[in-house]
C-alpha cells in the first residue's frame, strides 16, 4: 500500500501564491508519474498538472505559465508553486501517484482563492 499525504493549501487572495506539497510512503519502489488534480464544487475532477519520474512534465492549458510542477525522487514528494493565483483555482486539490500496478489518490487539500 501506499499513502499520500498534501499540506499547503488555504486561502490566497487573487494574484497571490501557494505551494502545495504530497509525501508518499509505503510499499514504494519507483513511483513512475505523480501528478495533481483538482475538483471544483459542482465540476469533475481534472488534471493539472503531471511530472514523471524522468522529470517530463504536462500541464493543464488553464495553468501553463502559473504553475509549476516538481518532484524530488529521494524524498517521494511533489510539489506544486502556484503563482498569479485566480478565483477560478480554487477547488480540492488531490494528489496523484502511479505505482505499479496502480494509482493512489491522496485526501486532497483545500485552495481558495479570493477576489
Amino acid at each position: 500500500q501506499v499513502q499520500l499525504v498534501e499540506s499547503g493549501g488555504g486561502l490566497v487572495q487573487a494574484g497571490g501564491s501557494l505551494r502545495l506539497s504530497c509525501v508518499a510512503s509505503g510499499s514504494i519502489f519507483v513511483i513512475n508519474l505523480m501528478g495533481w488534480y483538482r475538483q471544483a464544487p459542482g465540476k469533475q475532477r481534472e488534471l493539472v498538472a503531471t511530472i514523471t519520474s524522468g522529470g517530463t512534465t504536462n500541464y493543464a492549458d488553464s495553468v501553463k505559465g502559473r504553475f509549476t510542477i516538481s518532484r524530488d525522487n529521494a524524498k517521494n514528494t511533489v510539489y506544486l508553486q502556484m503563482n498569479s493565483l485566480k478565483p477560478e483555482d480554487t477547488a480540492v486539490y488531490y494528489c496523484n501517484a502511479f505505482v505499479r500496478p496502480r494509482y493512489y489518490w491522496g485526501q486532497g487539500t483545500q485552495v481558495t482563492v479570493s477576489s
